[in-house]
């Protein structure tokens, strides 16, 4: 006997055919059928079944007998059953008798960890759904058409003309729209800049030269992604004021965070930006700004980018990965000119990286004042939600400090000396992902900045970040 039935999408939300063959009966070759389309997949989790009525008028069977396969797939566990629910697959796509056989994933691996404390991750809920989308309309609608064919490697004009105004009022950079270059973040502007080469000349495809100064903490990604290029660079001591400029020598470059030092947090000290500058001037060298957290800053007056004090020397680098969301995969270079034609070299000729629309959107959202609403909305949100951690903190381990706390999306919580490692595999145990401080240490770094925990505070979805808090402090080690 075979015989088979497409369903309707009315009934189950998606079609499916079912063989009814083999020499059994009606019954057995319609159970022998569902089982088969749980275990393929084909029927999924939570997958409501049509009524035993319809389904036995479709197969031209007793209604008995559909309700008898459905009652025994619901007493193997494949199927559940409930009033006003109807009949569905179960979430258990295997009965009972056959878990021990079934391969079991590890929880951290199928589900992630349970409270998210990683720094640099936005609240990905707080994104500005409807905002963005009026913006992408109203960008789409007055594209041009030319807009829609390769694009200009340098990035939209739009875009750059929004940008140059914005920087100038939000962050004190002075600049024009032709010494922009979009890029699509951070690591993709250091590929353009120093490209794949030796420590001792020009990267194929780059623009700059090693050895490269950069504070002795900082992302460890940036650094590997430097080595592949072959660029050296060389660790700056840090303090209370930020990188030690005065440890700055032959290098031909410097990298600096002069707004929020990442990870431990602080601006760079006056006379150091002057300092830096100096130097800059003097060795004929150049120095990358990482705007890091330039916008979120909460207990101290905005510290106005360094690029002001000399747009000559300083390549200013900034995206919208923490302000908006990394997803978008929009940044900008502001360059001397001196460096705009080798990038755009570096580039291509056409943009391959950031999209055309996206750029657009972009232009009109800073442009209406969006972008401004956003960050301020998120700012207020963000220092909520630092003010807790320190709350917690100061009732549950009154002997952690808290430093770092002025600005940007997380907190460096300091530990006895120690304890770090055991604390951060503690947090792994209980589903907590955070990173611990040696991790960001330059690897020839002379000195350690103490045993600590970086924890972001933003990552957390608001309902569920006071029990984030509540499962960090219970990994905390003892006074």
């Amino acid at each position: 006997m075979t015989e088979s039935w497409v369903n309707s999408a009315e009934r189950i939300g998606a079609d499916l055919h079912l063989e009814l063959s083999g020499p059994s009966g009606r019954r057995a070759a319609l159970t022998r059928a569902l089982r088969e389309a749980v275990r393929s997949g084909r029927l999924t989790p939570g997958t409501r079944l049509p009524p035993y009525r319809s389904l036995a008028a479709d197969l031209g069977v007793a209604r008995n007998t559909v309700a008898d396969a459905y009652a025994e797939l619901v007493a193997e566990g494949w199927l559940t059953a409930r009033q006003g629910s109807g009949t569905r697959v179960a979430e258990r796509s295997e009965p009972l008798r056959h878990a021990v056989r079934t391969p079991v994933k590890a929880p951290s691996r199928a589900r992630g960890p349970r409270h998210d404390l990683r720094q640099g991750t936005p609240d990905a809920s707080a994104f500005p759904r409807a905002a963005w989308a009026a913006s992408y309309r109203r960008a789409l609608q007055a594209a041009p058409n030319e807009a829609f064919g390769p694009g200009d490697p340098a990035g939209r004009r739009e875009l750059r003309e929004t940008l140059t105004e914005y920087l100038a009022r939000a962050r004190g950079v002075r600049t024009e729209p032709d010494r922009i270059v979009i890029c699509s973040g951070f690591a993709h502007a250091l590929r353009l800049l120093f490209g794949r080469g030796t420590p001792d000349g020009p990267a194929a495809g780059g623009v700059l030269r090693g050895p490269l100064g950069v504070e002795a903490y900082g992302l460890g990604f940036h650094r590997d992604l430097l080595a592949a290029a072959g660029v050296r660079t060389v660790p700056l001591p840090l303090d209370e004021h930020g990188a030690r400029v005065d440890a700055l020598g032959r290098e031909r470059a410097a990298l600096l965070t002069p707004a929020h030092q990442f990870p431990t947090g602080g601006p760079l000290h006056p006379e150091r930006r002057a300092a830096v500058i100096d130097w800059a001037r003097a060795r004929g060298a150049v120095v990358l700004e990482d705007d890091y957290d330039g916008e979120f800053r909460y207990d101290r007056r905005p510290v106005g980018a360094l690029q002001g004090l000399d747009p000559e020397r300083v390549i200013h680098l900034g995206s919208v990965s923490k302000s908006l969301s990394p997803a978008l995969r929009l940044g900008w270079m502001v360059l001397p000119q001196r460096y705009v034609e080798p990038v755009l070299a570096a580039k291509g000729e056409r943009e391959g990286w950031a999209s055309v629309l996206d750029q657009l959107a972009l232009a009109d959202f800073v442009a209406c004042g969006s972008y401004d609403r956003h960050v301020r909305r998120m700012r207020q949100r963000y220092r909520r939600r630092r003010d807790r951690l320190v709350a917690a903190l100061a009732a549950q381990a009154p002997h952690i400090e808290v430093t770092g706390i002025a600005a940007g999306l997380h907190a460096v919580l300091r530990l006895p000396p120690g304890t770090e490692r055991s604390t951060v595999k503690a947090a792994a145990w209980q589903g907590i992902a955070l990173d611990g401080l040696a991790g960001f240490r330059h690897p020839e770094s002379p000195a350690a900045a103490g045993d600590g925990l970086v924890v972001g505070y933003a990552a957390p979805a608001e309902h569920a970040y006071g029990a984030a808090l509540e499962a960090l402090c219970g990994v905390l080690p003892p006074e």
